[in-house]
């Protein structure tokens, strides 16, 4: 099993910590951008969120 799959397997086990970090993340983002670009940042959490784990857990 590679690298990949190992982490498509952690991310299908654990969607919800998996989705808190990337939520983590788009607000970092957000802060060091000075919330410039926060509706293109949302999208892309958004999305993020979508395509990891077994379905989004974050709303």
């Amino acid at each position: 099993m590679g690298f990949l799959d190992k982490a498509k397997e952690f991310a299908d086990k654990h969607d919800e910590q998996v989705d808190q970090g990337i939520e983590k993340a788009g607000e970092q983002i957000d802060q060091r951008t000075g919330d410039k670009y926060s509706s293109h940042i949302d999208k892309g959490v958004d999305e993020a969120q979508r395509r990891t784990g077994a379905g989004d857990t974050q709303q």
